[in-house]
């Protein structure tokens, strides 16, 4: 025998009406959102839940702008968050590519951001240089790709603070 109510009416066959909706009910409301919403909508909505955990977890979301607790910093869930956005930009690019910059500047915000704090901690090395910006940051106000200087402009080498580990190049 059951101690759930609600199971035990639901066996009796007498409805009880508690207000909950039954379960017919919330598969044709759950079935009705399906067939609203779009894959490109699933998309934004992640990247926009990626940038807020980012941000959450490198401690840009705290009340009165103080820093989080170190407890809740986690170097290492931000950079997955950034390396996610990072990674559905491109879909998101396809559809509304004009509509993505304020989402283009957050992310572009919470990769300085945790570059300073990877720099700061003393994390540096390959493994914690900051990703490279999302597509299309690089491109002019008119959409155009900027261009890179020619090849005699550019040093021969990397210089001492590439070499170091602790300068985010693009591209590199």
């Amino acid at each position: 025998m059951s101690t759930d109510p609600v199971q035990a009416a639901s066996a009796s066959g007498v409805d009880e009406p508690s207000g909950q909706p039954s379960e017919e009910e919330l598969r044709a409301a759950y079935e009705a959102e399906i067939s609203r919403i779009t894959s490109a909508d699933m998309i934004l909505q992640s990247v926009v839940s990626l940038l807020n955990i980012g941000g959450h977890r490198l401690g840009l979301s705290s009340q009165g702008g103080m820093a989080a607790e170190e407890s809740s910093r986690d170097l290492e869930q931000v950079r997955d968050a950034i390396d996610g956005a990072r990674a559905l930009m491109p879909i998101l690019e396809r559809r509304e590519p004009e509509n993505l910059r304020p989402l283009r500047d957050a992310l572009s915000q919470l990769q300085l951001a945790y570059a300073r704090e990877a720099g700061a901690s003393g994390t540096g090395g390959p493994s914690a240089t900051p990703p490279a910006p999302p597509p299309g940051a690089d491109r002019t106000p008119g959409g155009a790709q900027s261009q890179a200087p020619p090849a005699e402009e550019q040093p021969a080498g990397p210089g001492p603070a590439q070499s170091s580990g602790r300068l985010w190049v693009p591209g590199r």
